[in-house]
């Protein structure tokens, strides 16, 4: 039997990312989205819409290791580990591309529909890396 209980959560996302070469860009959205716990896993789902193109979002979340999948405008599987490098990739109309992760900070605190997810990673493209990218995420449940 899959366990598997659903809540509407607020999601606050802010997003840095510190390119190798360039100035530092800091986001901030605000989404509505969808939390819900499978096979003792705990999920947030969102959809965000960037220049007329939906993205749809999934996080897989814990203390040490993560996942983001994304689908739709922007393709990617991109997992998280505190303890060692993990490989990813981002798919676009111009192609594949292979990412690696080397996550430095991981933090993920909950309470029963509410939480804080806060991540901070180097993100390499063929050995290189290309940046430090930031994100602190905040949910709590629609009342």
């Amino acid at each position: 039997m899959v366990n598997e209980a659903k809540s509407q959560v607020n999601i606050k996302l802010i997003s840095t990312i510190r390119p190798i070469d360039g100035e530092s860009e800091t986001y901030e959205m605000w989404l509505d989205g969808h939390l819900f716990e499978k096979a003792d896993n705990l999920y947030l789902k969102y959809e965000e819409v960037q220049e007329d193109k939906t993205i749809r979002t999934t996080m897989k979340l814990g203390k040490d290791r993560a996942l983001i999948m994304r689908a739709g405008a922007v393709k990617m599987r991109l997992p998280l580990n505190t303890v060692e490098q993990q490989m990813g990739h981002y798919e676009s109309e111009f192609g594949s591309m292979p990412l690696m992760t080397r996550t430095k900070n991981m933090a993920f605190t909950r309470q029963a529909v509410s939480g804080d997810f806060y991540v901070q990673y180097d993100l390499l493209m063929g050995g290189q890396s290309v940046g430090n990218y930031t994100l602190d995420i905040t949910f709590t449940e629609v009342q």
